[in-house]
């Protein structure tokens, strides 16, 4: 088998990592390898690069303190962080709100602490997948101990009322954390002007590496550490640090910062090219997420076929999408996310994210449209369901 073409959509699951991000990286495996927490002049390089980094970040998303950025292994453990640091500084609070389309780090987070004692309201977003922060309002308690709502969501884009949310929190002194994760480098986001108490973030989402993340914490926000040992990130997250990872992201914020202006119209462009040419040229799909999404976004439902199915044949096309969350790839089971908005399980498990990025080109955009639809075709010609509907089933 020859693959005509690379075309990588799949940019919500993990980025490229940029020429000039793993260059930053090399010098700390190397010459300037030495533990930045050691008081000789060796440490002094690996030092200034994770302080520099704190400072690209804190710029990246508003914040005016560097201090207020610790960093993590991952988005993932900074979601931990929030959910459970925040309760564990406040052990009389026992009631937490979020909602039912959260990424996973979320969602798993919030199960675990049902099972240990904590109550978890989860707020339902609409069809278009953004939650209303009157129904934020709605489920605060007075024993709530945080608020955690995602920025934007990882499968189908939507951009949540942060500044609307934020101040709901605000207002009744409740901390909010926000899941970042899918916002962080691609649209503008300010922690100040949002309300944001907390946020979590990951390098490879925005061309950084693998494995390394941060937390913002506001200033006098209480919380309390959940991995112990040194006293490394102002004795609240031990561990030695990821030396090359924290200098790689914090080129990454840099070159975001500077570069997003332009790449919010250019993938939006593309994104809305690919829509088009899929409403158009393949009947019964619809778009999901509403108008309101990251530029690089496309979830679309395809009826009578499943995505693997869609998945499995693009690949052999040399396109990569998903079907959601790379975290949750192995799981055959209907996306959480795509129910939440009402969806049936059909539709669901007819649902392909395409997520563009800064490497992504109108060629390939022609290329996917010129693959899909029969692609689809074929699928549906040897689906049952389909055969009833254009048999004269129920619409």
């Amino acid at each position: 088998m020859t693959i005509e073409k690379t075309i990588y959509l799949d940019n919500a699951a993990t980025t490229p990592v940029r020429g000039e991000v793993m260059a930053r990286m090399l010098p700390f495996f190397g010459a300037d390898f030495a533990n930045p927490a050691a008081k000789y002049r060796f440490a002094t390089n690996p030092w200034n690069a994770i302080e520099d980094s704190r400072m690209k970040i804190a710029a990246l998303i508003g914040a005016t303190d560097p201090t207020e950025i610790y960093f993590t292994s991952s988005g993932t453990e900074a979601d931990n962080w929030a959910i459970r640091g925040v309760c564990n500084a406040n052990p009389d609070k026992k009631h937490i709100v979020t909602t039912a389309f959260e990424h996973h780090a979320i969602m798993e987070t919030c199960a675990d602490m049902e099972r240990n004692g904590y109550e978890v309201t989860y707020v339902l977003p609409n069809r278009e997948g953004r939650i209303n922060p009157d129904d934020v309002k709605a489920a605060l308690r007075p024993d709530t101990a945080v608020v955690s709502v995602m920025y934007a969501n990882n499968e189908i884009g939507s951009i949540q009322p942060i500044a609307e949310i934020g101040r709901v929190c605000r207002a009744a002194a409740v901390p909010f954390h926000t899941d970042a994760v899918q916002a962080v480098g691609h649209i503008h986001v300010d922690v100040i002007s949002d309300y944001v108490d907390l946020l979590s973030l990951s390098a490879h989402k925005f061309y950084g590496p693998k494995g390394v993340g941060a937390l913002y914490v506001r200033k006098g926000v209480k919380i309390a550490p959940i991995i112990f040992g040194g006293m490394q990130e102002g004795n609240k997250r031990a561990g030695t640090h990821n030396v090359p990872g924290i200098a790689a992201i914090g080129v990454a914020a840099e070159c975001a910062a500077l570069e997003i202006r332009d790449e919010i119209p250019c993938l939006t462009k593309l994104r809305d090219k690919l829509q088009a040419g899929i409403l158009d040229k393949i009947p019964y799909t619809s778009v999901n997420g509403g108008n309101n999404r990251l530029p690089g976004n496309l979830n679309v439902s395809f009826r009578f076929v499943e995505s693997e199915a869609i998945l499995n044949l693009l690949d052999f096309k040399g396109v990569y999408a998903s079907s959601g969350s790379a975290c949750n790839a192995d799981d055959l089971e209907a996306s959480h996310v795509i129910l939440a908005l009402g969806l049936t399980h059909e539709e669901a498990n007819g649902t392909v994210r395409f997520s563009l990025g800064k490497y992504t080109k109108e060629s390939d955009i022609d290329f996917v449209l010129d693959v899909l639809p029969p692609i689809i075709e074929k699928l549906r010609n040897m689906s049952p369901l389909y055969e009833d509907f254009v048999g004269g089933g129920s619409k």
